[in-house]
């Protein structure tokens, strides 16, 4: 079994007739307007930064995927989760199979295959796969008793995240990637990994690094120069964060209000509604509206691991925790890159970035959140 459990062990029918006794107060309406507030956010940034352009017509995608994602959200959070981890191994699978069709299949743009046409839509399975390896990693510590984490618990966690891990980085997506590791670490640090274990990992981490750069596409090792020397290059790889460093600049304490971003408005900012849609914002709204919004992160982070500490049982608590840790890890690496302390990479602000992969993930991943929460009195 990959995950280490069945759904027998995690689920009883007698659930479904405790399941009733759950009311309707129960749910996280807090935990949900955050993140409404967070996307209504950024659909009206992507509406202001996009309004001159050929993408004119992407506020209004991005709000029918916010919409599909708040009801999907809903319905997931009627569903029970211990069931659900009970299918992690057809889930993880599921994932795998996605990930090399993509490969071999998918859509290619912007130089990468990240893409898989279904029906009508254009989906990323990446995406998707993260919301898989948070319910994998919850499955696989969801029964165990143990006061630590074995090497061999380690060892087996590496290679079923670090498969989906690289093939994600084949497409070439090594943000989405690099978001799989604090998955793991929240998973290993509850579980209660030792130092001496953690001292090793860094270790071994470290000594790969310049494996690692072999692997590395020319453009990524010109950011990564280009983020050690950034006034080198300020014209090609470090074009962009130049950029955004004078946008944020430019905005100030208030802003200069909706659609009189020069920077964004001009097309200076690259995929100012997507990746860099946070300098966008940070111009036209200033240190205070990107401090609110920040605010609106944090809040939505402190909700979701005051589920966690709420859960009933210890998978409902790794599911919460794996989520939270993914939220904080992007939002700190995509406000990070704006100003130039963290090397660019193509990890989007969680709600805010234009994309219905990303959305519909989060949310998803929310309304388990919210699932988990609700039935913190049913054993």
């Amino acid at each position: 079994m990959i995950c280490g459990i069945s759904g027998q062990e995690l689920y009883s029918p007698d659930a479904d007739t405790m399941l009733r006794t759950i009311r309707f107060r129960d749910f996280d309406w807090l935990l949900l307007s955050l993140a409404l507030g967070v996307a209504g956010v950024g659909v009206l940034q992507i509406y202001s930064t996009t309004m001159h352009s050929a993408l004119a017509f992407q506020y209004k995608k991005q709000m029918y995927w916010v919409l599909a994602g708040c009801l999907l959200a809903l319905v997931v959070s009627q569903l029970d989760h211990r069931p659900i981890l009970g299918l992690a191994p057809w889930l993880y699978a599921g994932s795998v199979v996605g990930l090399v069709a993509l490969l071999a299949a998918g859509h290619r743009g912007t130089g990468a295959r990240r893409w898989l046409h279904v029906g009508g839509l254009t989906l990323q399975v990446s995406e998707m796969a993260k919301l898989v390896i948070i319910i994998c990693v919850a499955a696989y510590f969801a029964e165990r008793r143990d006061k630590s984490v074995s090497w061999k618990d380690l060892a087996l966690l590496s290679f079923l995240v670090g498969l989906p891990a690289f093939l994600v980085a084949l497409e070439p997506d090594l943000g989405t990637a690099l978001t799989f590791v604090p998955i793991v670490g929240s998973g290993i640090l509850l579980a209660g990994v030792r130092v001496r274990q953690v001292a090793v990992l860094c270790l071994v981490g470290a000594l790969m690094l310049p494996v690692g750069w072999h692997f590395l596409r020319p453009y990524q090792r010109e950011r990564l120069r280009s983020f050690a020397h950034p006034s080198d290059d300020v014209q090609g790889s470090g074009y962009q964060v130049t950029q955004s460093k004078i946008a944020i600049g430019a905005g100030g304490l208030w802003g200069k209000g909706i659609g009189n971003g020069t920077q964004s408005q001009l097309g200076f900012i690259p995929v100012s509604h997507a990746d860099f849609i946070l300098a966008s914002f940070a111009e036209e709204q200033g240190f205070i509206g990107t401090l609110l919004v920040l605010l609106l992160y944090l809040g939505l982070i402190l909700r979701l691991l005051d589920g966690a500490q709420l859960a009933g049982d210890r998978a409902g608590a790794l599911l919460i925790v794996g989520l939270a840790s993914v939220v904080f890890f992007q939002v700190a690496v995509n406000a990070g890159m704006m100003i130039g302390l963290i090397p660019t990479t193509g990890i989007p602000l969680p709600l805010m970035s234009q994309g219905g992969s990303s959305v519909l993930f989060t949310f998803l991943g929310l309304g388990l959140a919210i699932g988990v929460k609700m039935r913190r009195f049913v054993n």
